[in-house]
């Protein structure tokens, strides 16, 4: 995965000159008041730090759209060009206009960073590690701000301090994100393939992925290409296949698909079971029950994936086959590339024994799965080790089979081993070739993601490999995005949960806090606390301010590790409280008499734990979240229209701020904030369901399931 950690590190530096931005038109401001007189003139001031945003909110409205056709690397490339210019602007302006025509092209390059970013992350890493490396923009948007901070108050203490060079020195770090972003960086495979470049998408997978076999990857990829409007929930029985029978009623004999192991010989056979699968039975028992008190049924639906998490011994059908359930720390990448890759050879063994066994025969036409290969050396090289099931990640496995009610058609499933009581039903002892005994004494059932597959049954035959398959170039590929697609109630479903958290997060004032950070800290009092320094108020906010981007990062570091473990929706509402006793704090301090240096201390405390805390869920997790939860083919519309609602509350917020603190003084201000914040958390409680450890396409899966649902 080194590939992947690699290029998320040099996108991410687009977050950190946003970042490194922020913290100095925050520091740099006040001196550009002082050179233009604009103590009496707060609307001038609020444009020059608002500008940006407006710049910002522009160039979004395109960049979805205009990604979906260029690609996303070169919208990277651009917003580095844009960054580079704009900083060679603001050092030379003579006057506030050209100041602000500087500040506008500044947004230009921080809209299609903030933007493109965590969506190009997501398409490029691993699902189990997608979560940390997509909060690594905050983590470099915070380094951004310590380095510019440190920067700032260094030059705060000479006797005439140039904003010019403050605000100008953003150049330099700019050029190092060009040449990476010219150089470096890949373009996306999910865009690759959404424009049937597939050799191409293929290449940068293997270099994304450190190994030759991606065609797995692949075909989860085109999959990716539909919308998922006809998704339906079924529930599989998986067994080795000389233990099946067929003499138990409840199996769907036809709709049988075979599944091959990483060792010579092993094989299973999933067979649909008839009836509700357990996840579909949570779901509509959640449902019900979760209507009433007006619960979203889909955070339900995925919750039910993440709840019990079944126990998997070493050695056992259920490990080999969904090992890499749910964590990070259990998928084994030496194995996923020694197993990754459907091996014709086995194929072909299996339909000559198809052709000396009459019963076998009668099922010549199953459809096996891509993602499981037989290798005769895997059970050397792996003796005693874990085998790591390759799937498509998060414990999923992609499988195939004929659609009955389409001629050439194919159904796509995703299959998810089931916790709980579906684990733990004992049908019948099954012996697993290979072990001393029964595993456990019970068959594995898998829940399953059901819905129409974009390849065709002539594409994925016993005898071809999908990896030929997934070289043609797909026909939803020349479809393109259409608008009629957010209108699916799977994507309208998406939205509501990306606009509503954008708009949740910008009103909860972070980005006006941290504009204004040293002015709202000098209006604190905190110059008292480093009076005995000798340093200026200035120069004494400014350094909290640094001190305080300092703390972020340790706090961002605990949210990397957490993000793919206890999840994002369990961050969210674990750090939306902390968020609001702050802010009460804030108020308390500033309505009571508590003297000056209890009121500097309590501001200074609470701003610091403040952002420390934002850091670790509301600041990222909304950007994670948009880039993870709708389709491919309208994935550049979609983060369009959220980044518009982002940046749109942005201005607002940031623009208001200064009008806010000399009509309501920081009390009121903070008030505002403490009241967001409560509906923030109750938002996240009934709408936002959990993403850690899901790939891309079974979460859009879920959407269109838990919309149908909601239909109902």
């Amino acid at each position: 995965m080194k590939g992947a950690v690699f290029v998320a590190i040099a996108a991410a530096i687009g977050n950190f000159l946003q970042g490194w931005d922020n913290a100095t038109i925050a520091g740099s401001v006040l001196y550009i008041k002082r050179e233009f007189h604009l103590e009496t003139r707060p609307t001038i001031e609020g444009l020059i730090v608002a500008t940006s945003l407006i710049g910002a909110t522009v160039i979004t409205t395109f960049s979805g759209p205009v990604a979906d056709w260029l690609g996303r690397r070169p919208m990277l490339i651009i917003s580095s060009v844009l960054y580079f210019l704009s900083g060679l602007v603001m050092f030379w302006a003579p006057n506030v206009y050209m100041l602000l025509l500087a500040r506008l092209l500044d947004g230009f390059g921080i809209g299609l960073a903030v933007t493109l970013v965590p969506v190009y992350i997501s398409e490029t890493a691993p699902p189990e590690i997608r979560g940390l490396l997509n909060t690594l923009p905050q983590f470099t948007g915070s380094a951004g701000m310590f380095l510019s901070y440190c920067m700032v108050f260094a030059m705060s203490l000479k006797d005439s301090p140039s904003w010019r060079m403050m605000l100008g020195v953003l150049s330099i770090p700019s050029l190092l994100y060009f040449a990476l972003a010219l150089f470096y960086l890949p373009e996306s495979p999910r865009w690759l393939v959404s424009k049937g470049r597939m050799k191409e998408a293929k290449k940068v997978l293997q270099n994304l992925r450190g190994r030759e076999d991606v065609s797995g990857e692949m075909a989860l990829l085109l999959e990716g290409l539909d919308v998922g409007s006809d998704t339906a929930i079924e529930e599989y029985v998986i067994s080795p296949d000389n233990d099946l029978t067929g003499n138990q009623d409840h199996e769907v004999e036809k709709d049988r698909i075979k599944l091959y192991g990483a060792e010579e010989g092993q094989s299973w056979i999933a067979k649909p079971v008839a009836g509700q699968s357990t996840l579909g039975m949570v779901s509509r028992q959640g449902s019900m029950a979760n209507r009433s008190m007006l619960m979203d049924p889909m955070v339900t639906l995925f919750g039910s994936v993440h709840e019990k998490l079944p126990e998997m011994g070493m050695g056992s059908m259920r490990s080999m086959l969904f090992s890499n359930f749910g964590s990070m720390f259990n998928v084994n990448p030496d194995n996923q590339a020694k197993h990754e890759h459907w091996n014709e050879e086995t194929m072909q063994r299996d339909e000559e024994n198809a052709g000396s066994d009459p019963e076998e025969s009668d099922h010549e036409d199953d459809m096996r799965s891509p993602l499981l290969r037989h290798d005769s050396n895997a059970e050397k090289e792996n003796q005693g080790e874990q085998l790591g099931s390759v799937g498509i990640g998060g414990g999923w496995q992609l499988a195939y089979r004929k659609d009955e009610n389409n001629a050439g058609g194919l159904k796509r499933i995703y299959l998810h081993q089931e916790g709980g009581a579906a684990a733990s039903r004992r049908d019948s002892l099954i012996s697993i070739p290979g072990t001393d005994g029964p595993a456990d004494g019970e068959l594995v059932h898998a829940a399953a993601l059901v819905s129409h597959s974009v390849l065709r049954a002539d594409d994925v035959t016993s005898h071809q490999s999908i990896g030929l398959a997934t070289d043609k170039k797909p026909q939803a590929a020349a479809q393109g995005p259409s608008w009629r697609d957010l209108f699916e109630p799977g994507v309208k479903h998406a939205l509501v949960v990306g606009v509503g958290l954008q708009i949740l997060q910008q009103f909860s004032g972070i980005n006006g806090v941290l504009y204004y950070t040293p002015q709202i800290l000098e209006q604190a009092g905190v110059g008292v606390l480093l009076s005995n320094l000798g340093l200026t108020s200035e120069s004494a906010s400014l350094l909290i301010s640094g001190l305080t981007t300092l703390l972020m990062l340790p706090s961002i570091g605990v949210a990397m590790r957490l993000m793919d473990v206890a999840g994002r929706r369990w961050l969210l509402l674990s750090t939306l409280p902390v968020l609001l006793v702050t802010l009460i704090m804030l108020v308390l301090g500033n309505v009571l008499d508590l003297g000056s240096v209890p009121h500097a201390v309590i501001s200074t405390v609470s701003v610091i734990v403040y952002f420390c805390t934002f850091v670790m869920g509301f600041g990222p997790i909304p950007n994670i979240l948009c880039s993870e939860i709708f389709p491919t083919r309208v994935r550049g519309l979609c983060i369009a229209i959220c980044a518009l609602t982002f940046w749109i509350c942005d201005i607002i917020v940031t623009y208001s701020l200064p009008l806010m603190l000399n009509s309501i003084g920081l009390a009121g201000v903070f008030s505002i904030y403490a009241v967001v914040c409560s509906i923030a958390w109750v938002f996240v409680y009934l709408k936002v369901p959990e993403t850690k450890g899901m790939p891309l396409e079974v979460i859009t899966e879920f959407f269109a399931v838990g919309a149908k649902q909601n239909a109902e």
